[in-house]
């Protein structure tokens, strides 16, 4: 029987790639012994009869770091985590009331370095049953999905540029309908869909 993750699975057998925010900026020039967080995100995946859909949030505006961006339900690695698939699905679960016994983790991709000082984990997952989302008050405005075949189309992906600490800094985007995804969000996902297209 056709997994409808197969495209997922293919992409984490293959090899990856570094990842981070300055892939598009080697002239930024990073200070040597630098401290980064750990921190994990979940790409959860749910086949539906309308095919495999993506889960993201839209962060609340009313929040001091990333307001009204688009992201994957996480976080940073708290004490109480034994890594950052135990704080993705810790964070999934505060976040969109998605149930960690609700998930099967399929595995991770390599770590992506954010402006931020943080180190993200990739935590890539298949949802098991289909579930009602409940945004978190205060953190997330918005869940809503994206469907598979949107990142799995590497033309969807290109770059923008803007203003960013006195220089010009240049990031990728992967607009669906009227989400803005862009950033570090966006240049996991090209990272997923450059795995998939090989």
């Amino acid at each position: 029987m056709h997994d409808p993750l197969a495209p997922v699975l293919a992409a984490l057998a293959r090899p990856g790639r570094p990842s981070s925010d300055y892939d598009l900026n080697p002239e930024i020039a990073l200070p040597p012994g630098r401290k980064l967080r750990a921190a994990g995100v979940l790409v959860a995946f749910e086949a539906t009869p309308d095919g495999v859909r993506l889960y993201l949030t839209k962060r609340s505006s009313h929040l001091r770091h990333h307001p009204g961006q688009i992201a994957f339900p996480g976080g940073k690695v708290d004490p109480e985590d034994d890594g950052p698939v135990t704080a993705a699905l810790r964070e999934a679960h505060e976040e969109i009331g998605l149930d960690p016994a609700n998930v099967e983790v399929l595995g991770t991709f390599e770590p992506h370095e954010t402006v931020t000082g943080f180190l993200v984990t990739p935590v890539l997952a298949r949802i098991r049953a289909p579930f009602t989302p409940r945004p978190e008050a205060g953190e997330v405005d918005e869940v809503f999905t994206v469907p598979l075949s949107h990142i799995a189309t590497l033309s969807n992906f290109r770059t923008e540029r803007r203003r960013w600490r006195g220089s010009w800094r240049s990031y990728y985007v992967a607009p669906y309908g009227p989400y803005y995804i862009w950033g570090a969000t966006a240049r996991m996902l090209c990272a997923l869909s450059d795995r998939m297209a090989r």
